[in-house]
């Protein structure tokens, strides 16, 4: 970044408690989907603190996760410094979890510039993630109000993702949020590609720690009355069991809902970045190579007449297929799964029976 900057306020926060049930069931509940190794070098966590090392130390760098994957976060992120690991006692989307960061970094460093981004995405290069930061950071520095969010421009009309309509231009490769709109259906997603003035909403965020908590206490106010009461005990020896008493009390939303859907100074700058949300088995072809006949094996397979699929094993275990198409075959030691590609609504509602079935221990 350019020594101008005053970057010693620049904080990596990553957010680090999802399930990632869509990739079940190499995802499981004691091993969710930012602990695995997709491409077999680096699980995606670590992946994610790695991705900013350049320009941001491990000293300023934290990570928020649930609780029962503390001695497993530490594992992957040895570097990481205890106090730098915030645990929930269990989930409540992504504001709470926010706002919780924001505090402890506030009492670390009333100045503290938060970036925000996601455990379990593919993020890259590092290089032109740092110049996309670095543009965010100087509007903060001009507007210690503004709130910065990273759109990525859509290469198809998927509608998995929430996306933001873009406003008024307010540099080169930002904009003004104009809206956000949810998930669309396919129709709805085929014209906001059409009309190139919509991005993918990619959950990465920079804001400076004490607005986004003021933000969030406008917004709400039971939220903030109870991460006020958390504040005292930041640092403290009693920190972790009084917020195993006060998170749960929280209002489980997520922050585009508690914040940023009901604010009108927010900007959003334009990733030259690559990015993918891996949420599901079928965004594997988009981030490993593809045999000649279309398939992604991580494993060891023999495929006759054998196209487009996606297979992986667990070492030892050879998997065979014969005449299939578009599908997903997922072995592990104790589950496997067989679906279509196209079908991720149907790998939620297995989830779903399993739980009803009570088999809930291979979830």
């Amino acid at each position: 970044m350019p020594d101008n900057l005053n970057t010693q306020q620049l904080h990596g926060v990553i957010l680090a408690g999802g399930f990632g049930k869509r990739f079940w069931p190499f995802s499981r509940s004691h091993l969710p989907k930012q602990f695995l190794k997709l491409n077999e070098e680096h699980s995606l966590l670590q992946s994610a603190f790695a991705l900013t090392d350049p320009w941001i130390p491990p000293c300023r760098k934290w990570v928020v996760t649930n609780g029962q994957f503390a001695e497993l976060t530490q594992s992957h992120l040895p570097e990481i410094r205890g106090e730098h690991l915030l645990l929930e006692p269990c989930g409540r989307n992504t504001a709470p979890a926010i706002g919780l960061a924001a505090m402890v970094l506030v009492a670390n460093d009333p100045d503290a510039v938060m970036l925000v981004m996601p455990a379990d995405h593919v993020i890259g290069p590092s290089e032109a993630f740092r110049q996309d930061v670095e543009r965010g950071y100087q509007l903060i520095q001009a507007d210690p109000e503004q709130l910065v969010l990273f759109g990525v421009p859509p290469h198809d009309p998927a509608t998995g993702f929430g996306y933001i309509e873009r406003g008024q231009p307010v540099a080169p490769g930002i904009f003004r949020v104009q809206s956000f709109r949810e998930k669309p259906d396919r129709a709805t997603a085929e014209a906001y590609f059409r009309e190139g003035h919509f991005f993918w909403n990619c959950g990465i965020f920079m804001w400076r720690a004490a607005e986004i908590l003021n933000r969030l206490a406008q917004a709400e106010p039971e939220i903030g009355r109870l991460l006020d009461e958390l504040q005292p005990w930041v640092g403290q020896e009693e920190w972790n069991a009084r917020v195993s008493e006060v998170f749960p009390r929280m209002k489980s939303i997520s922050i585009d809902y508690a914040v940023l859907e009901r604010d009108r100074n927010i900007a959003v700058v334009e990733a030259s970045f690559q990015w993918d949300d891996v949420g599901s088995w079928d965004a594997l072809p988009r981030i490993l190579p593809a045999d000649e006949q279309g398939n992604v094996i991580r494993g060891t397979h023999v495929g006759i007449a054998t196209h487009n699929c996606i297979v992986c094993s667990t070492p030892g275990h050879l998997v065979g297929t014969v005449g299939l198409q578009d599908c997903i075959i997922v072995q592990t030691p104790q589950a496997t799964l067989v679906a279509h590609r196209d079908d991720e609504q149907g790998i939620r509602t297995l989830l779903a029976a399993l739980e009803k079935q009570g088999l809930n221990q291979f979830l």
